[in-house]
């Protein structure tokens, strides 16, 4: 499902103007991303945790070149589903291969 798409659904649900919606739904990314950049977490109940992780320096490699470097540590984004969630999309019907 695209954003576009996601947009439609809510506003048929709803009968709130596509634009409207739209914006909610770009908004509600936006501070997502803030909170993210100042170290938040955003915490969805029943849905699931936008999240910043830490992860630790590695050896990688340079396959073209066998070498060898030092990935440093860093922090990346990562949503954590609520166990309510996990365990509907767990429960659900086989799909037939769709994601």
């Amino acid at each position: 499902m695209t954003k576009a798409e996601l947009v439609s659904i809510i506003s048929k649900r709803t009968g709130v103007e596509r634009q409207v919606v739209l914006t909610t739904v770009e908004s509600f990314m936006e501070e997502v991303k803030n909170s993210l950049e100042k170290g938040e977490n955003v915490h969805l109940r029943g849905f699931g945790s936008f999240v910043v992780k830490r992860r630790a320096q590695k050896t990688g490699r340079i396959l073209a070149q066998n070498t060898t470097i030092i990935i440093p540590a860093h922090d990346v984004p990562a949503f954590k589903p609520a166990d309510t969630f996990v365990d509907k999309v767990k429960n659900r019907p086989a799909s037939g291969g769709q994601q």
